[in-house]
């Protein structure tokens, strides 16, 4: 794909795309927010913004860090891209953080092959077992939501729980057809980065 076949995607346009999500994340109510880096990291802090109720604290959030498999010498073609490497996680003593019976919002930039999504869930289900065993709690007090800013329409390699996905838990801010979309914390040029985005409509919307 070529530089004319990108998609730019401004600052200003990543902040009212979490604007425009944020009445209906506030339905879900989220106590918790866990961001995956990097592309998780910006859209979660403007959120949090727009998710703040007056008298109320900030919603806490915390980073993970996942990456896919990156090839090597040796490694088959059709693994690339599927094996997702955990690089950083929560550290649940340090941090005094409790999943049980809470309501938990996964934010990622963009839902494209769904692998890293699906496993993220996986292993932050496997830690509500852990700790709901603990306590002898319900792991199922514990709820997951899901927030992108874009979807890609494309097949997916790996699929969400039926309980997210049947019951609106999943926000997609915008679907998009399959194609490299570039977000401005990648950019090494903002300026010309912005005026690409500006050009073709992805800077600002009227509301």
């Amino acid at each position: 794909m070529s530089e004319d076949e990108k998609m730019y995607i401004s600052y200003q346009n990543v902040h009212q795309l979490c604007q425009e999500a944020a009445d209906k994340i506030k339905q879900f109510k989220p106590d918790l927010i866990i961001a995956i880096g990097g592309g998780g990291f910006i859209p979660a802090r403007m959120l949090r913004s727009f998710l703040k109720e007056p008298g109320q604290p900030n919603v806490r959030i915390m980073a993970i860090i996942l990456s896919l498999y990156e090839p090597t010498d040796d490694c088959d073609e059709e693994s690339i891209g599927q094996k997702v490497v955990r690089t950083q996680w929560i550290d649940y003593h340090q941090s005094k953080v409790d999943l049980v019976g809470k309501n938990v919002l996964i934010i990622d930039e963009v839902d494209d092959t769904r692998t890293t999504l699906h496993y993220a869930i996986s292993e932050l289900k496997k830690d509500v077992a852990q700790q709901a065993a603990v306590k002898n709690a319900d792991p199922n007090s514990t709820k997951f939501g899901i927030f992108v800013l874009h979807d890609k329409q494309k097949p997916k390699r790996a699929d969400l729980p039926d309980e997210i996905m049947s019951t609106g838990n999943y926000f997609a801010a915008r679907t998009v057809p399959d194609c490299w979309i570039a977000y401005p914390w990648e950019a090494t040029d903002i300026v010309t980065h912005t005026k690409n985005a500006v050009a073709q409509g992805n800077d600002v919307f009227l509301p």
